[in-house]
């Protein structure tokens, strides 16, 4: 598969699970159905997890150029993650401000590059 395709496919799979997860957590009107505090954590360690999944499966085909590799997926995947938000807060599905938007959900997107940079880092000094 083309480099660019898997990091396009892999950053939206990134987004795409724990968006559709969450409407687990959900009702039809928008209320949560648990606390909102341990809806965030489970959004949160659902992202992570499957980050790290993502990123092994995108780095077993890597041969070099590690660190690099880890800050083009980071960067990719934070943009694409914040991009596909920012449609649904545009389009109203998101009850929200864009100030609040990025203060509840847009800034927990840092995490990605952060991880990322650091598994590429890794591998590099390997």
């Amino acid at each position: 598969m083309n480099k660019n395709l898997k990091i396009a496919i892999f950053g939206l799979l990134l987004w795409l699970i724990p968006f559709f997860t969450g409407f687990a957590f959900v009702d039809p009107s928008g209320n949560f159905l648990i606390d909102q505090i341990f809806f965030k954590t489970i959004m949160i360690l659902e992202g992570g997890l499957i980050g790290v999944i993502l990123a092994i499966k995108y780095f077993a085909c890597i041969e070099d150029n590690y660190l690099k590799e880890g800050m083009i997926i980071g960067v990719a995947w934070f943009a694409i993650s914040l991009i596909l938000d920012l449609v649904f807060v545009a389009a109203g599905f998101f009850q929200m401000s864009y100030a609040k938007y990025f203060t509840d959900i847009g800034l927990r997107y840092l995490f990605i590059p952060m991880y990322m940079f650091g598994i590429g880092y890794i591998l590099e000094k390997k």
